[in-house]
């Protein structure tokens, strides 16, 4: 049993459940609010340059958990988890429903930027928690979830968004109340994680605040792979729908359907991962950028839809597997003391590869002369990534990923 527990606290299915629907917030802010957005340009049309303000709405919240991510480890290591996490739910559903009310543009913006730091502490602290309360092939179940929920709930989001949307670009915006759902939830069957009795009043805030024994040299290769990796996971769910309108497809309804088709690679290389998920992590690697490898080379060289759809799946199976093998090895070696800290730095590598993403496909595109020959690129760049990253684990070792 795990240190954080005791014979008073037994983390169950529910206590599982209640860190892993959180997870699905951080998907909100973009993929809910995606359908509203031409009404959102022209709500705000008249402001000088409306055209780069108005998208920060979607955005700014993803930088935030970028730069903040690393912070809220440190606040979850000094302050608690749990009681840190409950008042992140309140700040969250508060300021993700401002917008209903607030007219001005730039006080919507304020209102996105405390939205986006509060979600990196409740993508932080509930990663964290997952890692205080379970351990071996439980803890790597509950992460690799973390991984295929949020995919999955995009899809939702999607279609909430779109249907809210009928009624009001305002309307999307109420569902961030569901955060107080998840508060419920956590306050019911979590327990603030304690490394000896956490009945102890004393443990109940751990105040760790020195790096002393971080892991620094293993955390900055999981770190450098995971934001490499995440810049080529956001690619086929950014740009699949552009690939296929290039392709013949016009209808836009149509790309957004076939583009969900192929993600389901990605809860489904979850899946793959969750059965050989105790492989070590050097063939991991291998097969996972292998698999992005021959997804891109796949959409580059596609000459219909069918083709190009196939690359995309193939390429999110390998994605689906990628990123829980980095969120289990970077939570498995990180004791009590400094695993808020990790979780921070390595969820702040994640959404750095997600702002990157687009950049490089752009960069890409308008190097080679198009979005297919960018998609040849970038998988030249998986095939240097598997090289990097098995020579970065034969520098290590072939530690299993479940630590």
């Amino acid at each position: 049993m795990n240190s954080a527990a005791s014979k008073h606290h037994e983390p169950g299915f529910m206590t599982g459940v209640s860190l892993l629907l959180p997870i699905t917030l951080s998907t909100m802010a973009i993929v809910l609010l995606a359908p509203v957005l031409p009404k959102l340009l022209d709500e705000y049309r008249q402001i000088p340059d409306f055209d780069y303000w108005v998208p920060m709405v979607l955005t700014v919240p993803a930088l935030c958990v970028a730069l903040f991510s690393p912070v809220a480890g440190m606040l979850g290591d000094w302050f608690g988890r749990r009681r840190l996490l409950l008042w992140s739910f309140v700040v969250y559903a508060i300021l993700g429903v401002a917008p209903v009310f607030l007219k001005g543009l730039l006080a919507i913006i304020a209102s996105r930027v405390g939205v986006g730091i509060t979600e990196a502490l409740i993508m932080v602290l509930t990663t964290t928690m997952i890692g205080d309360y379970f351990e071996g092939a439980a803890r790597d179940r509950w992460l690799a979830g973390q991984t295929a929920f949020a995919s999955m709930s995009a899809l939702v989001f999607f279609n909430v968004g779109g249907q809210l949307g009928q009624f009001g670009w305002r309307t999307p915006f109420w569902v961030y109340s569901s955060a107080l759902v998840m508060l419920a939830l956590v306050l019911a069957f979590t327990w603030e994680p304690a490394e000896r009795d956490p009945l102890d009043e004393a443990d109940a805030a751990p105040h760790h605040a020195s790096w002393a024994g971080f892991p620094w040299a293993r955390m900055a290769g999981i770190i450098a792979i995971t934001v490499y990796g995440s810049v080529l996971f956001y690619t086929v769910q950014i740009q699949a729908p552009v690939g296929l309108t290039q392709l013949g497809i016009a209808d836009p309804a149509r790309t957004g359907f076939l583009t969900s088709l192929a993600s389901i690679g990605v809860p489904l290389g979850t899946l793959v991962f969750s059965r050989f998920g105790r492989l070590p992590v050097i063939r991991l690697l291998l097969i996972e950028f292998s698999l992005l490898t021959v997804g891109f080379m796949l959409m580059g060289r596609a000459s219909g839809p069918t083709p190009f759809l196939i690359g995309c799946f193939v390429n999110q199976l390998g994605a689906g597997m990628l990123l829980p093998t980095l969120l289990v090895w970077a939570m498995s070696g990180l004791p009590f003391e400094i695993r808020g800290r990790g979780a921070g730095l390595w969820t702040g590598a994640f959404s750095i590869g997600q702002f990157l993403s687009p950049v490089a496909v752009t960069w890409f595109s308008r190097t080679l002369g198009g979005l297919l020959p960018a998609f040849g690129a970038l998988s030249v760049a998986a095939l240097i990534g598997a090289g990097l990253a098995l020579l970065g684990a034969l520098r290590r070792g072939a530690a299993p990923a479940h630590g």
